[in-house]
């Protein structure tokens, strides 16, 4: 049975803004906008393992204009992370308002376009927006799954990235 989309956006768009500070998803942003649609509705999406991936593997590109609620909203971004220099990307959830919540130094709430004005940790590209993915892109293929209530999402994510990525994480 296919999840209620609407049901879906605002939980996820809930769970992302309570969240807003904290600097635990820092250079996890897929983590965090993956996070805020598997935790907050109990499910499991499936997309890449970095957002530049992830933007590729959804069509991103096809997509320009302000984003709708709940459209995960792409930007290429350049720099070294785990030894590696490459087009991680970087990504956000759409408030469909023109604003996106993500995972930068902290999460943050800013309009779409002025991502493209952050300063990156050094050596890293400022962001260029790439485009966006509509949420049935999203939920295509999901299924559902009980995530562990007492276990830090964070604290997954990073581990996560530990395995697919090796090192200690972060940037």
């Amino acid at each position: 049975m296919e999840p209620d989309q609407r049901t879906c956006v605002d939980n996820a768009i809930a769970w992302a803004r309570n969240r807003l500070g904290t600097t635990s998803y820092t250079s996890r942003c897929l983590a965090f906008v993956e996070d805020a649609y598997e935790r907050s509705n109990r499910l499991e999406v499936f997309a890449g393992d970095f957002a530049a991936e992830s933007a590729e593997l959804y069509a991103a590109r096809d997509n320009t204009g302000v984003p709708p609620a709940g459209a995960f909203v792409f930007y290429d971004t350049t720099g070294t992370l785990f030894g590696r220099r490459r087009n991680w990307g970087h990504v956000g959830l759409s408030l469909g308002d023109g604003r996106v919540v993500h995972a930068w130094d902290r999460v943050r709430i800013d309009p779409y376009v002025e991502v493209q004005s952050l300063t990156g940790p050094p050596g890293w590209d400022s962001p260029a927006f790439a485009g966006w993915t509509p949420v049935q892109r999203i939920l295509q293929g999901c299924r559902p799954k009980d995530w562990p209530t007492e276990e830090d999402a964070a604290v997954e994510a990073e581990r996560m990235q530990r395995d697919r990525f090796g090192g200690e994480g972060g940037v």
